[in-house]
């Protein structure tokens, strides 16, 4: 069951990171604000370990409440 939990954080963590990537990308108040002065490496790194951590903490309750879901079903129906 843990293996399957934590399977299942990377890979949402993943396509959450994806998706929040592709989101930004797509703003237009985040493409004005890009048209600017280029930020320096220290300002991109830290804007790409806040998506990272954002999509990392989101699929964790994600992943959280699945696997609890999962289990409070089988302690439901008596299998556990």
């Amino acid at each position: 069951m843990i293996k399957a939990s934590l399977l299942l954080m990377v890979l949402l963590t993943v396509l959450i990171g994806m998706g929040l990537r592709w989101r930004q990308d797509r703003l237009p108040q985040v493409t004005a604000a890009r048209r600017g002065p280029r930020p320096g490496l220290m300002a991109r790194g830290k804007a790409r370990i806040d998506l990272w951590i954002t999509a990392a903490a989101i699929a964790s309750l994600i992943s959280l409440l699945m696997m609890g879901g999962l289990h409070w079903i089988r302690v439901w129906l008596g299998h556990g």
